[in-house]
């Protein structure tokens, strides 16, 4: 049996059916009652979305342009990774491995890995263990470091014994983990580095308090999923894999708080792109699984002492990402190289500015294409 096979996604139509039927039968909270998405996402948008889901989303049309990709699974460390390689035609093509988080997916990336491919790289978009159409870990440890450990095993059993890693959210950490490893990663890449106010700041400057001030604003009143995650992941589970609505809700409010949308969603991703990737969640009943990432990893990656990346470090600073972190607050984590203050995106950089995204990373890791 091979090492790596080829995937294809291939949904049976009982699913879908079983979506629809799913979503006709949702049973509805009353209405928020504030005006904005203050209190969470807005009842009349969550049912029209909803409503267009069943009645207008054509899954079959989006599997067949994900499918446009070359899929593959390949087993390590006794769990199934699904992964995307799509090969440069170019012969000095540098071989990039990009790892979304959550509630992200492959689809975060269905905008970039072409112009890429036409840049001169070859590029892997795994799913991360839990995610997607990877497999579930059934015990415990599969946390940021493994995951960084596994990829650098995927990507020598793909021939690339030297390579660059490019991450947000939590792959950034897997990212950032990669380029601590003594393995085949050269370079990195990241759009959520990791960094802390320095111990003897001072008076703050206005970047400084700028970026205190939205650290302060996340944990007051964007980070209640994180702690449940983190803390409770199989709880939440329940009501997620079987509600196609809860999940949708769950995934999608965070599309409005955390892109550059000013107000809506809509604005910077289309219904079908957020569905998309509401699908990969639904359609593997993967709620609890990916949350799991969390309780694996959050505390252990979040803490102060992490030790520095020492290979080449470049990164995309978006201004709505969920908050800001000054170049010198990072430089104690990283060797950073190539730093780009982005005129706008925020927190799901390649979804949300795809040419902003490609030019960056290409720019950053075109010197390793001639080395």
């Amino acid at each position: 049996m091979p090492l790596v096979k080829p995937f294809r996604i291939a949904v049976p139509d009982a699913e879908l059916d079983d979506l629809k039927l799913r979503l006709s039968r949702t049973r509805w909270p009353e209405a928020e009652c504030v005006d904005d998405w203050s209190q969470g996402i807005p009842l009349a948008y969550t049912r029209e979305l909803a409503e267009y889901w069943a009645d207008g989303y054509d899954w079959r049309a989006r599997e067949a342009a994900l499918n446009r990709f070359d899929h593959y699974t390949t087993e390590i460390d006794g769990l199934d990774i699904h992964f995307i390689h799509q090969r440069s035609s170019r012969e000095d093509a540098f071989p990039i491995v990009i790892t979304h988080g959550w509630p992200g997916s492959i689809v975060e990336f269905h905008k970039v890995i072409e112009p890429l491919t036409e840049l001169g790289f070859h590029v892997v978009c795994p799913s991360l263990p839990g995610f997607g159409f990877s497999g579930k870990p059934s015990e415990t440890g599969w946390g940021v470091e493994k995951i960084a450990g596994a990829w650098d095993t995927l990507m020598n059993r793909l021939g690339y014994d030297r390579y660059g890693a490019q991450g947000g959210d939590w792959g950034a950490s897997v990212t950032t983990h990669m380029g601590r490893l003594n393995g085949g990663c050269v370079a990195i890449h990241l759009n959520l580095p990791i960094g802390f106010p320095p111990a003897d700041m001072g008076q703050p400057t206005d970047e400084e308090q700028q970026s205190l001030e939205s650290i302060a604003y996340y944990q007051r009143w964007d980070a209640g999923y994180s702690t449940q995650q983190a803390t409770r992941p199989q709880t939440l589970g329940y009501s997620l894999v079987d509600s196609p609505v809860g999940q949708l809700a769950w995934i999608v409010e965070k599309f409005w708080r955390w892109t550059d949308c000013a107000g809506h969603p809509e604005n910077v991703l289309t219904r079908d792109e957020m569905l998309d990737n509401v699908m990969l969640y639904w359609l593997t009943a993967s709620a609890a699984s990916s949350a799991r990432l969390y309780w694996e990893s959050f505390f252990s990656t979040f803490g102060a002492d992490v030790a520095r990346v020492e290979v080449p470090t470049g990164i995309a600073s978006f201004p709505k990402e969920l908050f800001q972190t000054p170049r010198h607050w990072c430089e104690p984590n990283y060797n950073i190289t190539h730093w780009t203050s982005m005129p706008r995106g925020g927190h799901f950089a390649a979804f949300e500015q795809p040419e902003l995204f490609v030019d960056d990373v290409a720019s950053f890791f075109a010197p390793l294409q001639e080395s």
